[in-house]
């Protein structure tokens, strides 16, 4: 953030202007998903809102969708889905009247996720079919528009479908979706520890206590080697909502969570 504020100081008056402020755009999202990632939102906050602006002073109606997206998606991590989807229609309007079918399929995936947030399993399915339709749509596309860096195909939705299905508390639904999404493309390690949590949801409504446990430490490891407030969170908050049997699995996670965490 400091070099490219620099550079654009340097050439602001420049043809070069706008590129420069693209660029920092995408510094302030990866800056604003780092301190998302240390569970710090107030700081996360900030950097989205400067990598709106930067994208729309860039006048790159594209990137200013993805970033206010990509706080969408935050918000709902947090906890307000309401804010979420308000956030979502601040999207479509930057998009304009005929945005790529990438675009639409994205934030057609965080719509069913907002929705689902916010208990209203209508909409939420009603979304989820047109990021499916938007979804085919995009498989015609030669490539990705930027800053999509990789197509959004039927595996990544199915990865949104599941999490739609946790928030639903159809369980079922959930675990087929996860093995869909899980089947194509392995994510990051981070990004599996978040997803091992929302599995561990899954698996508990289902009444595979024992398995939804092991995923649940299995995700505690990852946020701990990598220093993931973001996923240590997420685990905390399993445990708090959990509310099925004392078995041996809890009470030795119980048991690690007090020597690691007191």
């Amino acid at each position: 953030m400091n070099l490219t504020s620099h550079i654009l100081g340097r050439a602001a008056q420049s043809r070069f202007a706008d590129d420069i402020r693209a660029v920092m755009s995408e510094a302030a999202g990866f800056a604003a998903w780092v301190h998302a990632d240390m569970h710090d939102a107030g700081t996360s906050r900030t950097y989205y809102r400067l990598a709106v602006d930067s994208a729309r002073q860039a006048e790159h109606s594209l990137l200013a969708a993805y970033m206010i997206g990509s706080l969408a998606a935050f918000e709902i991590d947090a906890g307000d889905p309401v804010l979420a989807l308000e956030l979502l229609a601040q999207a479509r309007k930057e998009l304009g009247e005929r945005p790529p079918a990438t675009a639409r399929a994205w934030l057609f995936s965080i719509e069913a996720l907002g929705h689902a947030s916010a208990r209203d399993a209508s909409a939420a399915l009603v979304a989820l079919r047109q990021a499916e339709s938007a979804v085919m749509a995009s498989e015609r596309a030669v490539a990705p528009p930027w800053p999509w860096v990789f197509p959004f195909d039927h595996a990544k939705l199915a990865g949104y479908r599941a999490l739609v299905m946790v928030r639903l508390g159809r369980s079922d639904e959930a675990v087929a979706a996860f093995a869909e999404s899980l089947s194509s493309a392995q994510p990051a390690v981070k990004q599996r520890g978040v997803l091992m949590t929302e599995i561990a949801t899954a698996k508990a409504m289902s009444g595979d206590h024992d398995e939804a446990f092991q995923l649940v430490s299995d995700a505690f490891t990852v946020g701990t080697t990598y220093g993931s407030e973001r996923i240590i969170q997420r685990v905390r908050r399993f445990r708090r909502t959990y509310d099925g049997p004392m078995t041996c699995s809890v009470r030795d996670f119980d048991e690690r969570l007090r020597l690691i965490l007191s």
